[in-house]
């Protein structure tokens, strides 16, 4: 069972990006021009993106991999050109089909089943990997712990998610948000200092075979964001 905190943001996120930001988002994870900001975001969501590829396997025949949160499928289809049966999940139907319209005819010998829906669902399987980039950054620390401790039970190899770093830029930028609040912003993002998430993490008794590996930081003007690795112990 989810928490009223998880289930009250994920309804806003659905919000956001199936309603009022989907036009806005589809052009920012095109090819199409931007402003000198976006700009900024999309360089820092493809190196971010990278970063995850870097830390999964090269032969990804064989795997399967939850794409949590997919967008538009970025991740999902590079994955596949690996050789991953991805199952790639996110809360909008409008960015669902964006994906499936952007899928490549040619994917190699991998797969991409698309889905709408909640990425907790324990109906979707269980998987060789997860891989959850800027989608469980809108949730308090307690909630992505939760969120972490039930994927992890469907989990055999690695969980790869990015979450937003505690830095003065992004503690800022949350403040302003909640004091000039607009109809069309997107849901505020929750910094947490690395050093507070995985002491929550240490506590979860679901994360307790599972250990962190890698980090790394992605920093792009106004994209500030955080990939971890854990593992199992």
């Amino acid at each position: 069972m989810q928490s009223s905190t998880y289930t009250l943001r994920r309804g806003q996120i659905e919000n956001y990006f199936d309603r009022v930001a989907a036009d806005a988002w589809a052009r920012l994870t095109s090819d199409a021009p931007v402003s000198g900001i976006r700009a900024k975001v999309r360089a820092g969501r493809d190196a971010m993106r990278t970063t995850l590829l870097e830390w999964l396997p090269q032969d990804l025949r064989g795997r399967r991999i939850l794409d949590a949160g997919c967008g538009t499928g970025a991740f999902a289809v590079e994955a596949a050109r690996r050789g991953a049966h991805v199952t790639a999940i996110d809360l909008s139907p409008t960015l669902v089909q964006l994906a499936r319209e952007r899928l490549p005819q040619q994917i190699g010998v991998g797969r991409i089943d698309f889905a709408v829906g909640d990425m907790l669902d324990p109906a979707l399987g269980r998987f060789d990997h997860v891989v959850a980039m800027d989608s469980l950054i809108h949730y308090r620390v307690a909630d992505t712990v939760a969120a972490l401790s039930q994927l992890s039970s469907r989990i055999d190899r690695s969980m790869l998610f990015t979450f937003a770093p505690g830095t003065p830029l992004l503690v800022t930028l949350r403040a302003v948000g909640r004091l000039f609040p607009r109809g069309d912003r997107a849901p505020a993002i929750e910094p947490v200092l690395e050093k507070t998430l995985l002491r929550h993490m240490e506590a979860a008794p679901a994360l307790a075979t599972w250990q962190p590996a890698r980090t790394q930081r992605v920093s792009r003007a106004f994209y500030v964001s955080q990939a971890l690795e854990v593992v199992r112990a």
